[in-house]
């Protein structure tokens, strides 16, 4: 069969070089020309990009993204305009999916990914701990002494955080990571000038914690051409397709989130065979669990849900449970006080 086809190719290139092109797609190319019908056809369509080489540079333009997938079916995003996994490339860039017909464009500094995207009249609010950081004085404060305060409940710092998630991250170096639940892009922004990765996306569902993502990098030396994304998209309906995704961090996260278990859930259907999630949060104590002892806060959480806080604290049974009900295996921890950096592996 390879033989057959180079045979075919060699014809045509020697038939073309004698023959005008618009003769050939006119089609006036039959069996007197003395060339095979794979070589015929072969000719009719180089001659077809000869006479109109605008065709080539559409068909490079459009095409299937390698991640970005419909937040409504999964079904893959088919991308038109400039290739890359970055600021100016993602900006000029529109996306839309064939099956539900629905766009998606970066408006603004991000691309927006959520099913609301694109709605003119329908609006929701998602629970206070998750419209708490979608205020632009919320988003404003998150590096400018707000997440420095972790510190005090044992949380090491950016630094030795980021370097303890790479650790993890080693087995996945070169594939996509995607930065969920990543605020101002505190971490995001350190993967990507790392060069570790292929391509870094930062997601979150706040709007002006993407905008002050932006305005840092701006400030920053990391170049708008680093292969670094925003992408605004809910956690329990990731816009990737399934096992596309090789290393998902959170950064301090899943305590906000309104339903965990979705969201680990969601991250392991993205995840390859393989890929790793890693992620940060408060550990319960009494402290930060209202006065009812961590014994007694597990089953009247289940009856009235988080009792004098509005966010989700866990014990680390919980966690590893939670982790390994949705799929993820190789599970292991690292605390230090309330803090705990915690891991799972596709299989």
């Amino acid at each position: 069969m390879e033989l057959a086809v180079r045979a075919a190719a060699a014809s045509c290139s020697s038939y073309l070089s004698h023959h005008p092109p618009r003769a050939l797609v006119a089609g006036r190319l039959g069996r007197s020309s003395g060339l095979p019908l794979p070589a015929r056809r072969v000719a009719v369509a180089a001659a077809a990009i000869a006479l109109n080489p605008e065709t080539k540079t559409e068909q490079n333009d459009t095409s299937e993204t390698e991640v970005f997938a419909c937040p409504v079916c999964y079904e893959p995003l088919i991308r038109k305009g400039p290739p890359g996994m970055n600021l100016p490339a993602i900006y000029r860039s529109g996306f839309k999916c064939t099956k539900c017909n629905k766009s998606f464009t970066s408006k603004d500094v991000f691309l927006d990914l959520t099913v609301t995207s694109g709605m003119k009249e329908y609006s929701e609010l998602k629970p206070a701990r998750t419209e708490l950081f979608r205020s632009p004085l919320v988003s404003f404060l998150y590096e400018r002494g707000w997440r420095q305060n972790f510190n005090r409940s044992g949380f090491p710092g950016r630094d030795e955080e980021f370097q303890m998630a790479q650790d993890y991250f080693q087995p996945v170096a070169g594939g996509i990571l995607v930065d969920v639940s990543c605020g101002s892009g505190l971490f995001s922004r350190k993967f990507a000038s790392s060069g570790t990765y292929s391509a870094v996306i930062a997601l979150d569902f706040s709007e002006n914690m993407l905008r002050q993502c932006y305005d840092y990098i701006k400030q920053e030396e990391t170049p708008m051409n680093t292969n670094l994304a925003l992408v605004r998209a809910d956690i329990s309906r990731l816009p990737f397709a399934s096992c596309s995704i090789d290393a998902i961090h959170a950064g301090a996260a899943i305590h906000c989130w309104p339903s965990p278990s979705n969201a680990i859930a969601e991250i392991s259907r993205v995840l390859k065979p393989g890929g790793v999630f890693v992620a940060t949060t408060f550990l319960s104590t009494p402290t930060n669990s209202g006065l009812f002892s961590i014994d007694a806060l597990k089953p009247l959480r289940q009856i009235v849900g988080p009792v004098n806080s509005s966010y989700n604290f866990f014990m680390e049974g919980e966690l590893e449970d939670l982790c390994r009900s949705c799929g993820l295996v190789n599970y292991s921890s690292k605390v230090q006080r309330s803090f705990i950096m915690f891991s799972g592996q596709k299989p």
